[in-house]
């Protein structure tokens, strides 16, 4: 049984990712800004409703921590901010509002659990299509494409930072997955893959990814982006 965090856990891969984990009977933390109801019917889930783009909503987080787990085997950063707007008509505050939550978020969810990750622990980013260097990129995702290349450049750095002390950073940069985010940005586009299936893919992934892999970007698509 394994302490899990996971981020963005209202809808879409989050959500599949914290049932999954629940069922499975490991203890689940799940942060977002709004609780669903099918997670609340879980014991082992422990809802944190959290703004993860305001580094002072994450004081919860430090205290449950420190009142309820002794260690974090696994986090998982994802949680994300999709604008789709012309790069023209994007300005400072939309970089902003996206890289509070795909960048600055990560980072300092990561900062408050270094106490309590220990040799074995996994720290699993989910990242883009649109943030590997060279891809097909979707117009109109300025700021969120480019807040997924920060995503990967810090979790490589963090990986090199921790090595000595057995703390895993992995990120997979996923292509296009049918969730509610990417149906609000891009209404009518029909992703590949579900929410399920790309859950199925993590639930593992974050289990036993860091036995074989450490400081990799993972590619996982089966389109471009």
């Amino acid at each position: 049984m394994k302490n899990i965090i996971i981020t963005g856990t209202s809808r879409g891969i989050g959500l599949e990712l914290a049932l999954q984990f629940a069922k499975a009977g490991h203890n689940v933390m799940a942060l977002s800004r709004k609780i669903p109801n099918q997670l609340k019917e879980f014991s082992n889930i422990n809802c944190i409703s959290v703004d993860l783009s305001s580094e002072s909503d994450l004081v919860i987080v430090t205290e449950f921590l420190k009142k309820s787990w002794e260690k974090v085997d696994i986090l998982i950063h994802n949680a994300g901010s999709l604008l789709n707007k012309p790069f023209a008509e994007t300005f400072q505050s939309d970089f902003e509002n996206v890289y509070k939550v795909n960048v600055f978020g990560v980072a300092n969810l990561t900062r408050i659990c270094l106490p309590f990750l220990q040799k074995g622990s996994h720290v699993v980013s989910i990242s883009s299509m649109g943030g590997i260097q060279g891809s097909v990129k979707f117009a109109g995702l300025s700021a969120y494409s480019s807040s997924k290349g920060a995503l990967i450049t810090l979790s490589e750095l963090l990986a090199e930072e921790y090595r000595d002390q057995g703390i895993a950073f992995n990120i997979l940069a996923l292509g296009s997955v049918n969730t509610e985010m990417l149906q609000e940005a891009f209404p009518g586009y029909e992703a590949p893959l579900s929410a399920t299936e790309m859950a199925d893919y993590i639930f593992n992934f974050a289990l036993t990814g860091n036995k074989f892999y450490n400081g990799k970007v993972l590619q996982v698509s089966s389109s471009t982006p």
